[in-house]
């Protein structure tokens, strides 16, 4: 994109802003801008005409948070970080208990903060970490389930769907689910309609995303795009969605960013996954063969501070209004 096509116009400011969409917007979304007070928060994603927020509440009043949401009609969902041992459980319930009292019912966890192939390089330190997962989420459950609150867990480029679904099956807790989102698995070599028919029955959260590939010698770059502007079947992943989970929230997460390297053809990537079968590798070059960019991948590289955040706030504006008028969210 060049700095010309960077500008967002007045037709563009307009139409994300006119009208409302039921469709919210998580802190991600403006990694750029940086996490923003979340009573101010609320009142920008208000101001833009989203539904809802998906946020941390850590430095919030969370009963000013509730009023602020009730007042602008809006939904909210927070992020919490489950316990690393048992002397954080304390701390994890008080971030419960305030997240219910901001009026959430779910919270957004996330069990590995990096990508799977770049922070391991053996099979066994990938394995110590699931254990310490495992044990985590043990300690969370029982307060989820203490409190009736709702803990999803994202699928964030750590595991792919047969781990994710027999973690769910272990743990089988009606208060333990999942964060569908739709584009993140790509990197682990699932493909992304089966991400979403897998998890929309065990969904209670969701991080709403279009993407973009492009090869690269190593392997292929992965991209955040405005809702639209990508390869996946935006409609059918709503709709799949919706009738596993009435009533479940749709959160935008539109990171605005350099494309992401997934270097698939470098042995580091297959330390940890040494038995996955080329098939799955081979249909994924095909899909990144077969779904050229319909335009440039988004980089920021080069712009100043303000292009940047001006290009962030911009892909948002359009991913809402492509919520609002094409999805009918």
């Amino acid at each position: 994109m060049t700095r010309r096509e960077l500008l967002l116009t007045p037709a563009a400011a307009a139409l994300a802003s006119n009208g409302r969409t039921s469709m919210g917007v998580a802190t991600t979304s403006y990694a750029l801008k940086g996490a923003a007070d979340p009573l101010e928060f609320l009142d920008y994603c208000h101001s833009l005409g989203s539904g809802g927020v998906q946020m941390g509440i850590r430095n919030a009043d969370p009963k000013a948070v509730r009023t602020r949401a009730e007042k602008y009609a809006m939904w909210v969902e927070v992020f919490l970080s489950l316990p690393a041992d048992a002397a954080a459980v304390e701390s994890f319930e008080r971030g419960v208990i305030a997240a219910t009292a901001a009026g959430a019912t779910v919270a957004r966890i996330v069990m590995l903060a990096g990508r799977r192939y770049e922070t391991f390089d053996t099979l066994e330190s990938f394995r110590q970490f699931a254990d310490r997962s495992w044990r985590s989420l043990t300690l969370a459950e029982p307060i989820a389930r203490k409190h009736r609150f709702h803990l999803a867990i994202e699928n964030h480029k750590d595991w792919r769907v047969p781990e994710m679904l027999a973690m769910l099956k272990r743990i089988s807790s009606e208060y333990v689910g999942v964060l569908v989102d739709t584009g993140n698995s790509i990197s682990l070599l699932d493909d992304p309609m089966a991400v979403v028919e897998a998890y929309a029955p065990f969904a209670m959260a969701t991080h709403i995303k279009d993407m973009g590939v492009e090869s690269y010698p190593e392997g292929f770059l992965l991209s955040e795009v405005p809702l639209g502007d990508g390869f996946l079947n935006m409609p059918r992943m709503i709709q799949l969605l919706s009738q596993a989970k009435p009533g479940i929230r749709f959160s935008l997460e539109m990171m605005t960013r350099d494309p992401l390297k997934v270097p698939c053809l470098t042995p580091k990537y297959w330390a940890t996954m040494p038995d996955l079968p080329a098939s799955e590798l081979a249909k994924t070059l095909a899909l990144v063969r077969n779904n050229p960019p319909k335009k440039p991948l988004p980089r920021i590289a080069g712009l100043t501070r303000q292009q940047q955040l001006d290009y962030e706030d911009q892909n948002v504006r359009l991913c809402l209004a492509y919520a609002r008028d094409t999805l009918r969210l």
